[in-house]
């Protein structure tokens, strides 16, 4: 019986005629008749008769197009170091239907998070597996994975941009990486996780190593992680204060007694006052993990109280996470003490060494370095704060979702808690830009797109309304080198605009629904039209770089 194999990788052409050729030597050694097809760059090689590719078929690699709904895969890496090994695993059995679960989250929980669970899905259905597929997203856990789907599963999958808890997989195969790979490569990164996988103990924690993303910077994830808690208090507080405006004034925060006054309270000196104690205890706990926590807040608190600010508690949050990871890692207990850790020991040298270092060492020069760069902010005027806003619009668009796209954002609101607003605006106006800019290119320029995205550009409208700049994507991964210069023109050019206009946005979300609340954004009439001459831009750009489509 001739065993079909289909192998490729668009990303690995040389790998996947490699491995190809071991396969062929591997199964003349065991005398095995082998029927491999390869397909590579949009070619395929050897193609097999549609009647041979059954459920016995072999898929090595992530190949383009159809394949028959089958079991059996393997990595390219797997096959090019061992194809006899790969071969024997075979063996003359049916090869067991591989059950995954995953768990996908983003800083913001929104676009993100769910992008990749549907990239996994999609993966799993390609390989012929089944999944199950958990979404942490902004509203919280949705499809939450029972113990029994964590027991059957073969393996787990965490991808995520933020902390997440792997405390309940202890004794599963976990691998754990970015929502990137799975957005781009839903099959391909389950392969690699059923290959790569390494089981979790008893006690797993986030800093074991099974836990640690393949290729995920961690400074940065860390980063998001507290950002992304801080951001509904960001959220809440700014709406609150504008209200507080809206009903009573701008000085309603002045006036005892009354409702404004009331609201002016709750947003400026109880949701405000929390947001740097939970940038720097969310930033510590993606760290460190719950212990990181308190000295973490405690820390936030006196950066507040120094007015060192967001910098000071990124700060506090850094330091607070490292020491409790390691104390964690050298003191050691007995047995009947290792309690007390988490509870006592932890908690009390962790704040201690995190308050003094605030206090004596870092505290007054991160106030001085946040005085400065608001002093700075502040005065920015003419040429000076349209560069500002061009390049915050503009890193918006460079990688929509990605690290740069997150640095302006994380930049942005961060300066809310020192009350400067105008980075904020240029920032969104930017993240908008890019959904809006595509939809109305498959408008003007319907000849430069595929029948399909024209069809999806009023999704991708919307998206781009509510601030969700990852609805540019599906036509970014199609040319990337003629889509992402074209929107980070448009990007700019409406970052720049925003803030020549003197526009200011109070709340960190929220795309153009929030200007339906007043004193949220100021000038909102110009801000519309910085975001809708930034979009012209953007859609002109396009037609001038995008190919006519056949």
């Amino acid at each position: 019986m001739t065993l079909p194999v289909i192998i490729g990788d668009s990303a690995k052409t040389a790998q996947a005629l490699l491995a190809a050729e071991s396969l062929r030597k591997a199964a003349a050694v065991r005398g095995l008749d082998v029927a491999v097809e390869v397909r590579v760059e949009g070619v395929t090689l050897n193609a097999l008769p549609t009647a041979q590719l059954t459920d016995e078929t072999v898929i090595v690699g992530a190949p383009d197009g159809d394949l028959p709904k089958t079991q059996r895969h393997f990595t390219i890496e797997a096959m090019l170091a061992d194809a006899g090994a790969c071969l024997d695993q075979l063996g003359s059995a049916e090869s067991k239907k591989a059950f995954v679960v995953a768990v996908t989250s983003c800083p913001t929980g929104i676009a993100h998070t769910f992008m990749a669970a549907e990239g996994l899905k999609a993966g799993a259905e390609k390989l012929g597996y089944d999944i199950r597929v958990e979404t942490q997203g902004s509203v919280g856990s949705n499809d939450t994975l029972s113990e029994d789907e964590i027991a059957r599963a073969d393996v787990v999958i965490v991808a995520a941009d933020r902390q997440v808890s792997t405390d309940r997989f202890g004794g599963k195969k976990l691998f754990v990486t970015g929502t990137k790979p799975a957005i781009k490569d839903g099959a391909a990164l389950i392969s690699q996780a059923l290959t790569e996988a390494k089981v979790q103990g008893a006690a797993a924690a986030p800093s074991d190593a099974a836990a640690k993303p393949q290729g995920s910077p961690g400074v940065y994830k860390h980063l998001m992680t507290g950002v992304s808690f801080m951001l509904p208090f960001v959220v809440a507080g700014g709406l609150m204060i504008a209200l507080a405006f809206a009903l009573g004034g701008i000085y309603a925060g002045n006036v005892d007694g009354t409702f404004a006054n009331a609201l002016f309270k709750i947003g400026a000196k109880a949701a405000f006052t929390l947001m740097v104690p939970a940038l720097a205890g969310y930033i510590a706990f993606s760290i460190a993990d719950r212990p990181g926590i308190a000295p973490g807040m405690i820390g936030g608190v006196l950066a507040a109280q120094v007015g060192a600010g967001f910098l000071g508690g990124i700060l506090a949050g850094f330091i607070a996470g490292y020491a409790v990871k390691l104390l964690t890692k050298y003191i050691r207990l007995p047995q009947g003490l290792e309690g007390l850790k988490p509870v006592l020991i932890l908690p009390l040298l962790g704040t201690a060494i995190t308050g003094l270092a605030m206090i004596y060492v870092v505290g007054t020069p991160m106030a001085q370095i946040l005085a400065a760069l608001t002093n700075w902010l502040q005065g920015l005027r003419g040429a000076n704060a349209w560069a500002l806003g061009a390049i915050l619009g503009g890193m918006m668009a460079v990688d929509m979702g990605g690290p740069v796209n997150k640095a302006a954002y994380a930049f942005s609101t961060g300066l809310l808690t020192s009350n400067i607003f105008a980075p904020m605006a240029a920032t969104m106006a930017g993240g908008m830009v890019p959904p809006l800019a595509l939809f109305l290119a498959t408008r003007f320029f319907a000849n430069r797109f595929t029948s399909a995205e024209h069809q999806s550009g009023p999704a991708t409208a919307l998206l781009g309304l509510s601030f969700i700049t990852e609805g540019a994507l599906p036509y970014v991964a199609r040319d990337p080198l003629r889509v992402i210069p074209a929107l980070i023109a448009g990007s700019a050019t409406a970052g720049a605009l925003a803030l020549a206009f003197g526009t200011e946005l109070r709340v960190p979300h929220g795309g153009v629904f929030v200007m339906l609340i007043p004193n949220a954004v100021s000038h909102v009439a110009a801000y519309a039209l910085a975001i809708l001459i930034g979009s012209a831009v953007g859609a002109i750009a396009l037609r001038l770089t995008l190919r006519r489509q056949a």
